[in-house]
This record gives C-alpha cells, structure tokens and sequence, in this order.
C-alpha cells in the first residue's frame, strides 16, 4: 500500500529520466553557434531535453527538472555577481521551462510559453544587475529585452522547430 509520504517522491524511473534528460541538456548547451558576454548562447536545442520531459510527465516534473537543469548550469557554467541575479537567472529562469507541462496537449505553446517565462527571468535580472552595460542614454529593461531577445528568440525557433519534429514523428510519446 503506498502512503501519502510516497506519493510526494518521485519514482526511481521518474529520477532516471529527469538525470538523463538533464545530461542531455547539459551536453547540448556546450554545442554553441553565438555565445554573448555577459551570458547566454545560442545552441543545439539545448532547451528541448527539458521542455520534452515536461511535455511527456507534465508540469510538476518538468518544474522540477527545469530547476535542476539551471543549477547545473550554475555549475557548470557561472556567471554569478549577485544573489538575487543567480535565483533568477538559474533555477527560477530554467525552472519555466517546465511550464511546458502545463500545455500536454499543444506542445508547441507550452515551448513558446516557457521559453516566454526562462526570457521574462533573464530580463528582470538583465534590467536590475546588468543596467551598466547598457549604452548611455539606453533604458536598461530595452537593453535586457534587446541583449536576452537576441539569443532568446533565436534559442526559441530552435526548440519550437526540434519539438514539432518530435510531435509529428510520435517520440513525445514514447515509452509513455
């Protein structure tokens, strides 16, 4: 019989997934096309990973792996000043990546959405830590929007395209 204490856990399968996808993930973000200074890069999809086991197990899951794929970026990747911007550029950041959950059903706006709500974390963080970068005379939240939108837009098409794939070739759904 299983206790309300074990249903709160996720399953030893549950836990593989979220490892594995998570390392995939990781890999993928080191295969960059543009990698801008003060953060951020355009990559192989490294989004889809998460978006897609948040698509297949739903928001809970997809939250979860989300925030542990951010600090692992954290890790392996930092650009740490202050410590409010790391919450926001990490765990809550990577974290909507699994609202995709949410959107089961219309995969594609559960990637626009997340990829939407990872953007709206760095542009916070881009307007109240970064506003030094931004060109005299420049307000700093167009700074952000301009400087995260250029690598965030293009990290987008990337991960709607890779997902419509998955979609239509039925691996969303896979072992499910």
């Amino acid at each position: 019989m299983e206790t309300t204490e074990n249903k709160s856990r996720f399953s030893p399968i549950i836990l593989a997934e979220i490892a594995i996808f998570v390392a995939l993930a990781t890999a993928l973000s080191f295969i960059t096309f543009i990698v801008f200074p003060q953060g951020g890069a355009v990559t192989a999809g490294s989004m889809v990973p998460v978006l897609w086991l948040s698509l297949r197990r739903g928001p809970k899951i997809g939250l979860f792996t989300g925030a542990v794929y951010g600090l692992v970026q954290l890790a392996v990747m930092p650009q740490v000043y202050y410590p409010a911007q790391v919450l926001l550029d990490y765990p809550l950041a990577f974290g909507c990546l699994g609202l995709a959950g949410f959107f089961q059903k219309k995969a594609i706006t559960g990637v626009i959405i997340s990829i939407t709500g990872r953007f709206i974390m760095h542009l916070i963080s881009g307007a109240l830590f970064f506003a030094e970068f931004a060109p005299e005379g420049m307000n700093p939240w167009v700074y952000s929007a301009l400087y995260n939108g250029s690598y965030m837009l293009p990290e987008m098409a990337i991960s709607v395209f890779i997902i419509y794939l998955l979609q239509k070739s039925n691996v969303l759904k896979v072992y499910m």
